[in-house]
C-alpha cells in the first residue's frame, strides 16, 4: 500500500426531505447572501427550487438565482455567473442540480473570490487558488460525485479544450441529497450517471502492482452496488432503496476514498473528456463509447488486475487469467449496453475522420506531451490506434 492522504469534509445529509435544512447548513457555515446555481427547469418545475428558497427564507439568508448550468458546463457561463456573484455581493454558492450545476457553482465560488484574475488563469493554474467561497450542493443527480470531490472541469468553448482542476477549495462545505428527487431522471440520464459512477471507481482500481486490500474490498462492493441497483432503477426508478444506494455510491465514488494507498489514473476520462469538448456529447456516454476499446488494448499488460475484477464484480469463474480477464471486460461492456449507454463511437453518434481522430489524440495527451495509464505508458498514437478501435 501507497501513503495516502484522505481528506473528505462535505457534510452530508441525507434522505427524504433533506432539501429542508438547505437554510439551516448554510446559516451554519456563515452565508449572509447566497447565490443559487441550477441546471435547466426540472428543478423548477418538481418544485425542489421552491423548497430550498423556502429553506433559506426561513433562516433569513437572502438569494439571488443564476441559471442555465449546460451539461458540459462552461467557461463563458460561468463567468457570467461570477460577474453576478460579484454584483450581489454574495458570500456563499449553492448549486442545485447535479454534477455539472455543481461544477459551474465551483468556478464562480473560485472567480467570485479572485475578482481580478481570469478564470482561465485559475482553471489552468496559471495563478494560483490560494481562496474561494464556501459551496453548498442540493444534489439531483447521482452521477458525477461533485458533490464531494475535490475537482470540476470546465469547457473553453473559445479553443475547443475541456480542463479540470483539482483543489481543495472544490469540497462543498455541506451536501444535500434526497433520493426521491432523483425518481423524475430520463433513463438516458439515470444510464449515464450509473456509468459516470462506475468509470469513476474503475479508474482508480485498474493500477496493478500495488497491493491495497481494503481499498479493492470498498471499490468491488461499490461496483457490484451499483450493478444491482442500477438494474433494479432502469426497470424502476421509483424504487427509493435502489436510488439510496445509487446515490450514496455516486459520491463515495469520487471523494477519493476507493483510491486510497493506490492513486488514479483517468486516462479514460482524459479521451472521454477530448470527445465532449469537440462534440458536446454527454460525459457518461463519451467514457462508455471508449472505456471496453481502452479495456482491451490495455488488459494484456494487467491481465492479473483483470481478472481479480472479473471474478470479484462480475462471478466470472475461469482458470485461465486471460481468459478472465476477458470476460470481465465482455461483461462490463454488454451491461453498458444492456442500460442503453453506447460502447462505440459509432454508437455514441460521432463518425470521425483520420484527421479528427489524431486532433482527438492531441487533445487528450496534451499534444503528446503527457503520457495516459499507469498501466502502461500511452502516447498521442497509442490513443490515437483506441480511438480507432472504438469507431467499430
Amino acid at each position: 500500500m501507497n501513503n495516502f492522504d484522505f481528506f473528505a469534509p462535505t457534510e452530508v445529509i441525507f434522505g427524504r426531505d433533506a432539501q429542508e435544512k438547505t437554510g439551516t447548513q448554510a446559516r451554519k457555515f456563515g452565508a449572509r447572501k447566497v447565490m443559487l446555481v441550477t441546471g435547466g427547469g426540472s428543478v423548477v418545475r418538481s418544485g425542489l427550487l421552491r423548497q430550498v428558497e423556502d429553506s433559506l427564507t426561513k433562516e433569513g439568508i437572502p438569494f439571488v438565482e443564476f441559471a442555465g448550468a449546460r451539461p458540459n458546463p462552461t467557461l463563458v457561463h460561468a463567468c457570467e455567473g461570477i460577474r453576478k456573484a460579484v454584483n450581489e455581493h454574495v458570500d456563499m454558492i449553492i448549486a442545485v442540480g447535479g454534477g455539472s450545476t455543481i461544477d459551474t457553482a465551483k468556478a464562480i465560488a473560485h472567480g467570485t473570490a479572485n475578482p481580478d484574475h481570469e478564470l482561465w488563469d485559475i482553471w489552468t493554474r496559471k495563478v494560483a487558488l490560494e481562496k474561494s467561497l464556501p459551496i453548498g450542493a442540493v444534489l439531483t443527480i447521482p452521477a458525477a460525485g461533485s458533490e464531494m470531490s475535490d475537482s470540476a472541469v470546465l469547457t473553453n468553448e473559445e479553443i475547443g479544450k475541456k480542463s479540470g482542476i483539482n483543489t481543495p477549495f472544490n469540497r462543498c462545505r455541506f451536501a444535500i441529497m434526497n433520493p426521491e428527487v432523483a425518481f423524475t431522471l430520463p433513463d438516458q440520464q439515470l444510464a449515464a450517471g450509473i456509468t459516470d459512477i462506475m468509470m469513476h471507481t474503475m479508474e482508480r482500481y485498474f493500477i496493478p502492482g500495488v497491493k491495497c486490500d481494503l481499498t479493492d474490498e470498498i471499490a468491488e462492493g461499490l461496483l457490484r452496488t451499483v450493478i444491482k441497483n442500477g438494474r433494479i432503477l432502469m426497470k424502476d426508478k421509483n424504487n427509493y432503496d435502489a436510488m439510496a444506494e445509487i446515490m450514496w455510491a455516486g459520491s463515495l465514488s469520487h471523494n477519493n476514498l476507493t483510491e486510497c494507498g493506490r492513486g488514479k489514473d483517468f486516462s479514460v476520462h482524459k479521451l472521454g473528456h477530448a470527445l465532449s469538448a469537440r462534440y458536446d456529447v454527454t460525459h457518461g456516454a463519451s467514457l462508455s463509447a471508449v472505456w471496453g476499446s481502452w479495456a482491451q488494448y490495455l488488459y494484456m499488460d494487467a491481465k492479473g488486475r483483470f481478472a481479480q475484477y472479473a471474478e470479484r464484480v462480475w462471478q466470472v469463474q475461469e482458470d485461465d487469467t486471460e481468459s478472465a480477464a476477458a470476460e470481465g471486460i465482455k461483461r462490463t461492456i454488454a451491461f453498458f449496453r444492456e442500460i442503453g449507454m453506447p460502447v462505440s463511437l459509432k454508437e455514441l453518434g460521432v463518425n470521425v475522420s483520420e484527421q479528427e481522430i489524431h486532433a482527438l489524440a492531441l487533445d487528450a495527451t496534451m499534444n503528446d506531451t503527457a503520457k495516459l495509464s499507469r498501466i502502461r505508458p500511452l502516447n498521442a498514437e497509442d490513443v490515437a490506434a483506441i480511438y480507432r478501435m472504438a469507431l467499430k
